[in-house]
């Protein structure tokens, strides 16, 4: 049985149903003994700013990737907001994303262009506001001519190319839009490595990449059979190869689009943090909740809502696990503060970054959203909550909970109903006892002591306690 929500139900609301929704994680495969890298389970989640909304509407009203470009003064007035508006409360980077062309134009043959704007340019742009520079970009994608040398080999970028000698799942297909790395291929350790080199030479320490589905078994849920798949033995090495290479030179590293295949064991060894959502698109409730709700899918994306999609992998984060990521966040898309209030609740109850992706003209009054200080406290932590339950068909996933560094509590109360809900929840059925002083953390107020929180939380909302002595 759940717990109880409510004194004056005489069942629980968050009992479970009696036709729960099966929880489809992906299956199992076999693997030879990964290699090790060490610990890289050390950082805290990013708070950050990222280009997707900007190209995303692009790309809605028709411009083509090849067309779409953002140019040097448009960057300045990006980074002018985000160094004065949120910067201040821990935002300490602008990232970039697809859409807009990926371009090598020096001899390293590595990306050094998004679009017109060279990467060194804006670095120096986020250095002088005191701001880092992330980059969306793959360690496995060939940006540079075949006959550029491989450093520190005799092998070019020609042969990390399929030449047929390296069996793939799917021979009759051709690759969809990327030149993969082979990384079983001679050279390919050396190439990752020479990446990752490239960007911390250019003050770059943040990597977002991404398409992993489509490298490990060539399968897109949506899309079908969209390359030839490299299979899962070349897959876990290439992200063996560049969790090392990563730690080598300090970079963070975000693995987008994985199907997490044997309960995530390869992402979440390699992976610094891990997409465990479909892409915002549109953003609003759709995504943060509503999509395919109760729904879970054995290949990516598992799920398609931010909700369940904490829900279902809470059970592989932590303090010094891997970090869940729900993708981005634009808070212009949504429709009340109640759920303003519940998306950024959630990626810090969950241990998650909160990214935001509304831009300096889109973001209307909802900055104060993302700056709340005593919520942003989780983040500095390093807080991971987890839901009461883990499954999908069970309301208790609604009610979040889990304990700070100094001892403190956080307990988060979430509705993801149509109407509002009355709550009635001791702390003791949280394995919480005694009294504690309560303070709640969005509407910044005390309210006394007490060993049960009692709240009536609005639709599409939440309420989020910290507990402390």
């Amino acid at each position: 049985m759940g717990i109880i929500a409510s004194a004056a139900l005489a069942v629980s609301f968050f009992a479970s149903c009696s036709d729960e929704i099966e929880m489809r994680y992906p299956p199992k495969y076999e693997l030879p003994e990964l290699p090790e890298v060490g610990e890289i389970h050390t950082y805290k989640a990013p708070l950050y700013w990222s280009v997707y909304e900007y190209c995303y509407e692009q790309s809605i009203n028709g411009v083509a990737n090849a067309d779409m470009d953002i140019k040097s003064e448009e960057w300045d007035k990006i980074i002018d907001w985000v160094a004065t508006d949120l910067k201040p409360y821990g935002y300490d980077m602008v990232c970039t994303d697809g859409f807009i062309p990926m371009l090598a134009s020096d001899n390293t043959g590595y990306m050094t262009h998004y679009g017109s704007m060279a990467l060194k340019d804006l670095v120096a742009k986020c250095k002088a506001k005191g701001l880092k520079l992330g980059v969306y970009d793959n360690p496995l994608w060939i940006h540079g001519p075949r006959e550029t040398t491989i450093d520190g080999t005799i092998y070019n970028f020609g042969s990390l190319y399929y030449n047929g000698s390296t069996t793939v799942l799917n021979p009759n297909n051709e690759d969809l839009w990327f030149n993969w790395v082979v990384a079983d291929q001679a050279g390919a350790k050396e190439y990752i490595d020479g990446f990752f080199k490239h960007y911390k030479e250019l003050g770059v320490e943040y990597i977002r990449m991404d398409f992993l589905s489509w490298y490990e078994d060539g399968k897109d849920r949506g899309m079908g059979i969209v390359s030839r798949g490299y299979g899962r033995e070349t897959y876990a090495r290439a992200l063996a190869y560049i969790a090392e290479s990563a730690k080598k030179y300090g970079i963070f590293t975000s693995l987008v689009m994985p199907h997490m295949y044997n309960d995530a064991e390869v992402e979440a060894k390699y992976g610094n943090m891990v997409r465990i959502v479909c892409d915002t698109g549109a953003g609003g409730w759709w995504h943060c909740s509503a999509q395919d709700k109760g729904k879970s899918y054995a290949t990516w994306p598992n799920c398609m809502n931010m909700f369940d999609g904490f829900t279902y992998w809470s059970h592989i984060s932590g303090r010094d696990n891997v970090i869940l990521d729900g993708d981005f966040i634009r808070l212009n898309k949504f429709e009340s503060d109640a759920e303003r209030e519940t998306v950024i609740s959630l990626q810090l109850m969950a241990g998650g970054p909160v990214t935001v992706a509304d831009q300096y003209n889109t973001i209307g009054n909802n900055t104060k959203f993302y700056t709340n200080a005593e919520l942003l406290e989780l983040n500095t932590d390093r807080f991971v909550g987890k839901p009461v339950s883990d499954k999908l068909g069970n309301r208790d996933n609604e009610i979040w909970y889990g304990q700070m560094s100094n001892g403190d509590y956080v307990i988060g109360l979430f509705n993801r109903d149509d109407s509002p809900r009355d709550y009635s929840l001791k702390l003791s059925d949280l394995g919480i006892s005694g009294e504690w002083k309560m303070r709640d953390l969005w509407r910044h107020t005390d309210e006394g002591t007490a060993s049960t929180i009692n709240a009536k939380v609005q639709a599409h909302g939440c309420k989020i306690v910290r507990l402390c002595k």
